[in-house]
């Protein structure tokens, strides 16, 4: 089987890009720094949420799907730097040219991870590679919208309409998966700031794994995979989580109630 590349990120705000851009003295804290940033945004456009080149990347998280089995892990450690993470990512691309599924990666994450491969100097050639030295990327590649080495989820359940976009959390409980165990987007930063690395890891997994059971299903709607294999595919999925450590996997799977096959 193609292997298969789940993938999300989590970000906090670019506060030394920030500092750099804006001249911000070093005696301001970077809460202070960030304080000002979604201000200004907010007033020019009624949101806090920044640009894309102004965020960092503080976690990435991954199921990967092969024929050896299901993982699910986030890239590097707690102590690695963003350009550890974001080479991480890029070099299993080039390494095993994975199918890339996502949720609003083409809206979000890509994006982000464009921009600071950039600022972090990251190499990443396969993933850029668009029929210059393998002429089938010419014709499938990750770049292009209406190619699908890149599936977003999101986009593609929307037929490419923002107003018929739903939310993953939303959507995964609708198809009788967890979905979000009470951490969001918004708390990210928060969470970063008193040093809860760790957390923003684990619910950056649980969301990822979320992902690829509402692919499971869409899988299934699409008639790529059987009843069976959904079935099996479902199974062993939750057979993976059972023999993993970690609290938030318990209670990922304790929210999993087993429920009548749809």
């Amino acid at each position: 089987m193609i292997p298969v590349l789940v993938f999300d990120i989590e970000t906090i705000p670019d506060v030394a890009g920030l500092r750099a851009l804006n001249g911000h003295p070093e005696s301001m804290t970077d809460s202070e720094v960030a304080a000002l940033a979604f201000d200004a945004r907010r007033e020019r456009t009624g949101s806090e949420f920044l640009q894309h080149h102004l965020h960092c990347v503080a976690a990435i998280s991954c199921v990967f799907r092969d024929d050896e089995g299901f993982r699910v892990r986030s890239l590097g450690s707690l102590q690695d730097q963003e350009g550890k993470l974001v080479q991480d990512f890029f070099r299993i691309i080039d390494k095993y040219t994975p199918q890339l599924i996502s949720w609003n990666g083409g809206g979000f994450d890509l994006p982000v991870l464009h921009y600071r491969a950039m600022v972090n100097g990251v190499c990443a050639s396969r993933y850029w590679e668009m029929g210059d030295d393998d002429r089938d990327f010419k014709w499938n590649n990750y770049l292009n919208r209406f190619h699908t080495r890149h599936l977003d989820l999101m986009d593609m359940l929307a037929l490419y309409t923002g107003r018929a976009n739903a939310p993953l959390d939303e959507l995964a409980k609708l198809c009788g998966f967890p979905g979000k165990l009470g951490v969001d987007g918004s708390q990210v930063w928060p969470l970063f700031q008193e040093g809860r690395l760790e957390e923003i890891r684990n619910y950056c997994e649980t969301d990822v794994v979320n992902t690829y059971l509402v692919y499971c299903r869409y899988q299934l709607m699409r008639g790529a995979l059987t009843r069976a294999a959904y079935d099996a595919e479902i199974d062993l999925v939750r057979s993976s989580l059972s023999a993993l450590d970690g609290a938030h996997w318990k209670e990922y799977l304790a929210a999993w109630q087993p429920q009548a096959r749809p």
